[in-house]
């Protein structure tokens, strides 16, 4: 690995991108360079409090922002992006939720319409404790409020699509995109396989906390400086992305139906773990399906996401996946926090 420079980066507002590609990048990357940057909320910072409805103070299509891109260098297409999370760190003191008319998991929408009416739009807001670590539930009816755990992640993260495909932040697929999995935390290593020359990596949408199938269209929505590292593994393909942490390793499919998904996932880590065991597919199968999880990122967006995760303590005589890039990169030098970016500034530094 070369060796290590620190890169940190604030987007202007008007330097926020809603599309993986289609945008020049903004700083160049390379393998052992530490990136920190700043992401805003999916609402780009405009809902505060209970009276900022999103859809007075938000403008379509303009929704589900992200920093970037950023150009990797050596990343060529037919190459595999490694990307470690090693730290997230909320950017204030607060984060937002919210319902919406139609959309969420639980209410009608263009693709599903019901003849009841529309679900009553409201925001939340959540108080955010970094050093006790909690994430404050209050219900706006009633008296009831509730600590949660801190459990930051990043919603949407990815690179630029085939085929010269500019796609909406809001949509996942074998990109990477708003999978919105609470695994896309610190100590994750994320594997995109890359389409263009660099990779043009963007990420943001970052949550406090979420629960599995993000129910109602917005987990705990907060701004971020997330820090990472990145490594471009040579002539490797993939065709969805995978994740990586110190115990599990995990397939990503995105489609509709949700039954979909959940099989592209699962035929991708049954294929995975076969690779990394030397076992015969259909045993590996049989354990998949004995051993293996399923939880679902996000069941609202125009591609529902399910991961298939399985601990690699289960798997007999796995070899390290990529060479032990994972270990490498998690390894690679003091996981620093977010003094590099002050929340008044903005701008590129290196």
């Amino acid at each position: 690995m070369t060796s290590m420079n620190t890169i940190t980066y604030r987007p202007a507002r008007d330097e926020l991108a809603y599309t993986f590609s289609g945008r020049m990048p903004v700083a160049h990357v390379r393998a052992g360079d530490v990136l920190q940057v700043y992401t805003e909320d999916c609402f780009g910072g405009r809902v505060r409090g209970p009276g900022d409805l999103p859809s007075q103070v938000c403008q379509m299509p303009y929704l589900n922002p992200v920093s970037g891109p950023f150009f990797v260098e050596g990343a060529e297409p037919g190459d595999t992006l490694a990307v470690h999370i090693m730290s997230i760190e909320p950017a204030r003191q607060w984060g937002v939720s919210a319902t919406f008319p139609h959309f969420g998991a639980l209410t009608s929408t263009s693709h599903t319409a019901t003849l009841q009416p529309p679900l009553q739009e409201r925001v939340w807001v959540y108080s955010i404790d970094r050093q006790a670590g909690t994430v404050g539930f209050q219900a706006t009816e009633t008296d009831h409020q509730v600590d949660l755990p801190l459990a930051p992640m990043i919603g949407t993260i990815g690179v630029a699509p085939a085929a010269f495909e500019a796609r909406a932040t809001i949509v996942p697929d074998t990109h990477g995109g708003n999978l919105d999995t609470p695994l896309l935390q610190a100590g994750t290593t994320l594997y995109l396989g890359v389409n263009v020359h660099g990779a043009l990596l963007a990420l943001g949408d970052g949550h406090a906390r979420q629960g599995d199938g993000e129910a109602c269209g917005a987990g705990v929505e907060i701004a971020t400086v997330t820090t990472l590292t990145v490594e471009v593994i040579k002539r490797v393909t993939m065709q969805w992305p995978r994740l990586e942490t110190d115990t599990t390793i995990a397939s990503v499919g995105c489609a509709r139906p949700l039954e979909d998904a959940y099989r592209v996932a699962h035929t991708d880590l049954v294929a995975w773990a076969s690779e990394l065991t030397g076992m015969d597919t259909l045993d590996a199968y049989q354990l998949i399906s004995q051993a293996g999880r399923a939880p679902v990122g996000n069941v609202c967006d125009p591609n529902y996401t399910v991961l298939a995760t399985v601990d690699t303590a289960a798997l007999p005589r796995c070899t390290p996946a990529y060479g032990g890039v994972h270990d490498r990169l998690r390894r690679h030098g003091i996981h620093p926090g977010s003094e590099g970016i002050h929340p008044d500034g903005e701008g590129i530094s290196r």
